[in-house]
């Protein structure tokens, strides 16, 4: 199971990193966007260390006060119940 976990979490950043820069790039180009709750809810199911890096190279959604809150708190979440998982 924690084998399993380890690849789900692995894609679902990469994953999401790549979807925040994508986004990035289409509001550059002035294009259609990701909407806002994608983008939360991938950082929400997992993806949230994706989401944070994402945001710090390409200094995209840093000015968005959900995504400056959210997104570190789905890290910590996410740490939490790992660590948890972990010790039991």
């Amino acid at each position: 199971m924690i084998e399993t976990l380890a690849y789900y979490l692995l894609a679902i950043n990469v994953i999401t990193l790549i979807v925040y820069g994508v986004d990035k790039f289409k509001a550059i180009k002035n294009m259609w966007r990701i909407p806002e709750m994608t983008l939360l809810g991938l950082a929400a199911a997992g993806g949230a260390l994706g989401a944070w890096l994402g945001m710090k190279m390409w200094h995209h959604k840093t000015q968005h006060r959900k995504f400056t809150i959210l997104v570190p708190l789905f890290v910590v979440l996410w740490v939490a119940g790992l660590s948890w998982l972990l010790n039991q």
